[in-house]
């Protein structure tokens, strides 16, 4: 295989493990839904991210000032927001209508970036797969499609940020300063979110997936998001995003034994073809696409 061959199925491949992390991640939030609230389950997972990304790249001053904090704070609050956001629609809305809704943010920034009659099927492709997988549902809850929609903003905000942040300096640092902003601003939901908790609430036990869902859901996943990025363009990045409901399909195959209905298998099908048709530009020093 070619040199740019390997490339092509590299960031494909990180993709697909950034999506099964993501996912073993939400699973672990969802069963602490029955002590804390959505918005501060989606809190701990941003600051089990934070402690963990400043044990790891321990940011040196200079990240704390100027630009780089400005851009990589902005990134980790539109995170932090993101993920409320998601947690707040999958309370009230099926999974598979949240994501199909949330999917409209990464759509939209990958329609943008389009150049070419190639780009747009490709684009095209990937909105038909994710609605044939996620079974959108129109008749829906008001507040959790607002939510959905919200989430879906966000979502098209981490990546243009995310291409940012991946350009400039240490990406690790970005982000552990990023998540611990991020983590700072939103803390008042936690406080609202103690407020309302149950009496018996298992502190170590929630603090402990607090930990887990924040490597699984954030640490290794937005980790190899940046990686993605530094080798890839904003739309074609927006194109790959679509590739997560195919981990959450497989884990749903090998871990719940959930057999794939056969709309489910076709948006599975229209992804490949889309993921496989985008032409990939190469990273530009300014962050765009």
């Amino acid at each position: 295989m070619t040199e740019r061959g390997r490339h092509r199925l590299l960031a494909p491949a990180l993709m697909l493990i950034s999506g099964t992390s993501m996912y073993i991640g939400a699973a672990a939030g969802v069963s602490l839904f029955r002590w804390l609230d959505p918005a501060s389950v989606a809190w701990l997972r941003i600051c089990g991210a934070a402690l963990v990304f400043l044990a790891i790249a321990r940011p040196r001053r200079a990240a704390w000032r100027g630009r780089a904090l400005w851009w990589a704070g902005g990134f980790g609050v539109v995170t932090a927001l993101m993920n409320m956001a998601f947690y707040l629609a999958i309370d009230r809305l099926p999974l598979g209508t949240a994501v199909a809704i949330e999917f409209l943010g990464p759509i939209t920034v990958a329609a943008i970036g389009s150049r070419s009659v190639r780009d747009g099927f490709s684009v095209l492709a990937a909105l038909i797969g994710v609605l044939l997988i996620a079974d959108v549902q129109l008749a829906a809850e008001p507040a959790g499609m607002a939510f959905a929609l919200l989430a879906a903003l966000f979502w098209a905000g981490y990546i243009v940020l995310g291409k940012r942040v991946a350009l400039q300096g240490n990406p690790a640092e970005s982000l552990a300063v990023g998540f611990t902003v991020g983590m700072i601003v939103t803390a008042p939901v936690l406080a609202y979110g103690i407020a309302g908790a149950r009496a018996d609430i298992p502190i170590a036990h929630i603090l402990v997936l607090g930990l887990l869902m924040g490597v699984l859901s954030n640490v290794i996943p937005y980790g190899l998001d940046q990686v993605i990025l530094r080798r890839a363009g904003r739309s074609y990045f927006a194109v790959l995003l679509a590739l997560l409901p195919l981990s959450a399909a497989a884990i749903g195959v090998l871990v719940m034994h959930q057999i794939p209905s056969t709309p489910e298998l076709l948006g599975i099908l229209a992804i490949v073809v889309a993921v496989a048709a985008r032409r990939d530009s190469p990273p530009s020093v300014t962050g765009t696409a």
